[in-house]
């Protein structure tokens, strides 16, 4: 028996009791009235219509009348018909997004009571005991999240998901996969928001180990000793701050169960396979979609985000180490040999200390102080296949620096 059958025959009971009562007259119209919620008149127009019609002269017809506005039968069965066949699996709230972009127009209530009712989808389970969460920052830009995701995206390949997100508005400024996460995947991530957005107030991380220098596994993270992410931050003035545990992550880890939802079945439905398309979906259709869904505004008009006019962030988000330049004018690194080539300003730089600068996509970069004096790229390191160069100044291995300032 469903609620409304039961609500109509309990005002049928209580009716019937009240009714014969008065027609024994130990109650008026007005008590009997005021004993049912209703006016005196009311009571009487009922008793009109139980002397025409029974008891049942008493039951809300409006209740056993079909809405005009209820969607016909076929758009109901098509709706789950769809689902069965190219979205089976998907929770409703994902459905109901895509259905949403695709043009329906049914609110999610009814989408979700409709899968429902048909068997596609099953009920959730009741809610857990009430949990208060972390109040979000009251500023877009006070502190943003940078975490990575590992998974099965596609089928038979694990890549990270590397997210940068902002804590007051929950806008993901920056995704994209890479192989596996580190240095120069978090360098990206931050390039993206700075360019995107400006530079935040303060960033809020795991402890991974391109994040931050943890002498004792599990324990406090060493602030003084920098990594080269680390050092970066510090330039920028953007203050860093650890997580110790996964629930202090909360935020970023429930947009990743999100994200672990759909966008395996969004790429799996349009036939998505490699990295390249995966990550263009990423920034063309995905993210912007997802932030029109669950973006929200900050608790506080205005932005803590802060342009930024400085150096070349090239020069910044990138790895630095230090060389003493031998007798020969080049430097070791990582197993090769680095030739300094001939310079104007000066002779040689022998004994000197100068400044080695590896970028996210792998090329190098000497300096001595602000001055770079040679870059080397990618298929140049590769070629020089460790090789060591001959004690002139120019390089036996035939490889010539990229660019030279003089």
């Amino acid at each position: 028996m469903d609620r409304t059958t039961v609500l109509q025959e309990i005002r049928k009971m209580r009716f019937e009791e009240t009714w014969n009562e008065w027609k024994k007259g130990r109650l008026t119209q007005e008590e009997a009235g005021r004993i049912l919620g209703m006016s005196e008149r009311t009571f009487r127009r009922y008793v009109r219509r139980v002397e025409e019609e029974g008891m049942k002269g008493i039951f809300d017809k409006r209740l056993t009348q079909v809405s005009a506005r209820r969607a016909p039968v076929d758009e109901a069965l098509a709706l789950v018909e769809q689902y069965r066949l190219q979205h089976d699996g998907w929770n409703v709230k994902h459905f109901h997004s895509w259905y949403r972009r695709e043009g329906g127009t049914r609110s999610y209530t009814w989408v979700k009571k409709t899968l429902q009712q048909n068997g596609a989808v099953k009920k959730a389970p009741g809610q857990g005991k009430h949990r208060k969460r972390r109040e979000r920052a009251p500023l877009e830009g006070m502190m943003i999240h940078q975490d990575a995701s590992r998974h099965a995206w596609v089928p038979g390949q694990l890549w990270d998901l590397v997210v940068t997100m902002d804590d007051a508005t929950n806008e993901h400024v920056s995704m994209f996969f890479v192989t596996e996460e580190g240095t120069a995947s978090s360098f990206r991530g931050m390039r993206e928001v700075i360019e995107t957005k400006g530079l935040p107030s303060a960033l809020y991380t795991d402890r991974g180990s391109h994040y931050w220098v943890t002498p004792e596994a599990g324990g406090k993270v060493d602030k003084k000793n920098l990594t080269q992410f680390g050092r970066a931050m510090k330039h920028l003035g953007i203050e860093m701050i650890p997580a110790y545990s996964p629930e202090a992550r909360g935020r970023s880890e429930r947009a990743f169960r999100t994200h672990q939802e759909r966008l395996p079945r969004e790429l799996a439905l349009l036939g998505i396979t490699t990295m390249e398309e995966a990550t263009r979906y990423l920034n063309t259709v995905y993210r912007p979609a997802f932030n029109a869904e669950f973006v929200h505004p900050a608790s506080e008009d205005g932005s803590a985000f802060v342009p930024w006019t400085g150096e070349s962030l090239d020069e910044i988000l990138c790895e630095h180490y230090e060389r003493t330049v031998g007798n020969d004018n080049c430097l070791h690194f990582e197993g090769r040999i680095l030739q300094i080539p001939p310079d104007r300003s000066r002779f040689h730089y022998v004994r000197k200390t100068v400044r080695i600068h590896r970028y996210p996509n792998g090329s190098l970069a000497l300096f001595y102080g602000p001055r770079k004096l040679v870059t080397f790229s990618v298929e140049e390191l590769q070629a020089m296949n460790h090789r060591k160069p001959s004690r002139s100044t120019q390089s036996s291995s035939g490889i010539r620096p990229v660019e030279v300032l003089v």
